[in-house]
């Protein structure tokens, strides 16, 4: 952006000036036989007033210039805003002016701060034919600032411009950190992540976390913690978690320390055991059944070996008044006492003549 003006031998310009609404005064000392003014980007769509003042005859004069959008009011895109993701990529949208032709078409520009290089958007997105997005693929070739320029052309009207200075480190929107890892003892778990991939070379400090702690049993799902961490923490964070511990959930996300704009959360990452914690209710059953247990135990311990003697099964045999004595019994007919006789008894057949 630059000013220039004839310059006459009776003229020596000492000073030069921009006032608009968005950046108020500007102004800048010149040397000596100078004939122009360079300004670094600035926002124009809302117009300008630029100076320049002189010393003629020795005395100074200030010469004025009204800068306006030509076009017609409210035929430049509105509602523009642009973002930054993946650290590579920015997308931009804005919408039709609300007094724009119908054959209103919009192209976007972007012109590096530094480099002064200037490109045309090559994927535009459309709405009822006309260009209402932009996606830019080359981010990563851009520096920190950057002016864009959306122009407007009809063949019915002239349409008028609409500019905008980014800061980069502002619109850009982190993706969530990634290789999140759990590892757990027996009171604590330790829970790390990498962080995300930024379009500038930032280090830890610049980020912010937020952690969302979530505990996955149906009796205790109200118990949940979103924790929120600096970059200093060195992309850790000591979980109290003592045995036994539910299944828990944890997801981060990140955004800018100075900006946070908070990006998308990472996908849930599981840690504990997958059976619930046992509850108060629980434990009062155990130690009831285990009283009843030991009441049982102890009762039959006292009566075995101290109560009342357990009844014994009775022995008929070794019970002296069913032994059989051998010597009451009488002895057979024939039999002496003492030996063994076989009495044998012979039957004589007798014939009777007749």
């Amino acid at each position: 952006m630059t000013l220039t003006w004839d310059c006459t031998q009776n003229v020596t310009a000492v000073a030069c000036g921009m006032m608009s609404k968005d950046t108020g005064m500007l102004k800048m000392k010149l040397q000596k036989n100078t004939c122009q003014c360079p300004f670094q980007d600035r926002i124009l769509h809302e117009g300008a007033t630029f100076t320049v003042t002189v010393n003629v005859s020795q005395r100074q004069i200030t010469e004025k210039l009204v800068y306006t959008n030509p076009g017609g009011n409210n035929t430049a895109a509105q509602n523009f805003s642009c973002f930054v993701y993946q650290a590579d990529f920015m997308n931009c949208t804005w919408a039709k002016g609300r007094a724009a032709p119908e054959d209103v078409q919009y192209f976007l520009y972007v012109r590096d701060y530094k480099r002064k290089t200037e490109r045309q958007c090559g994927h535009y997105a459309t709405e009822a034919g006309t260009h209402v997005g932009c996606h830019l693929d080359f981010v990563s070739t851009l520096r920190h600032q950057i002016y864009v320029l959306v122009n407007g052309s009809s063949e019915s009207a002239e349409v008028q411009f609409f500019d905008a200075i980014l800061l980069l480190k502002k619109i850009e929107v982190h993706s969530p950190p990634s290789n999140i890892t759990v590892g757990c003892n027996a009171s604590h778990c330790l829970i790390r992540w990498k962080r995300p991939r930024s379009h500038l070379s930032t280090s830890d400090r610049d980020f912010q976390y937020q952690l969302h702690i979530q505990r996955q049993d149906r009796e205790q799902q109200g118990d949940n913690q979103l924790v929120e961490l600096s970059g200093d923490s060195g992309n850790a964070y000591d979980f109290h978690s003592p045995q036994p511990r539910a299944r828990h959930t944890v997801q981060i996300r990140a955004a800018d320390t100075r900006v946070l704009q908070w990006g998308a959360w990472s996908p849930p990452a599981q840690f504990g055991s997958q059976e619930q914690a046992p509850t108060l209710v629980h434990v009062y059953l155990l130690v009831i059944l285990g009283t009843l247990v030991g009441a049982l135990t102890l009762g039959y311990l006292f009566k075995r070996f101290v109560g009342t003697p357990v009844p014994q099964v009775k022995d008929k045999l070794n019970k002296e008044d069913d032994e059989i004595v051998w010597e009451k019994i009488p002895a057979a007919p024939g039999k002496v006492d003492g030996d063994d006789v076989l009495t044998v008894q012979e039957v004589r057949e007798s014939t009777v003549s007749v």
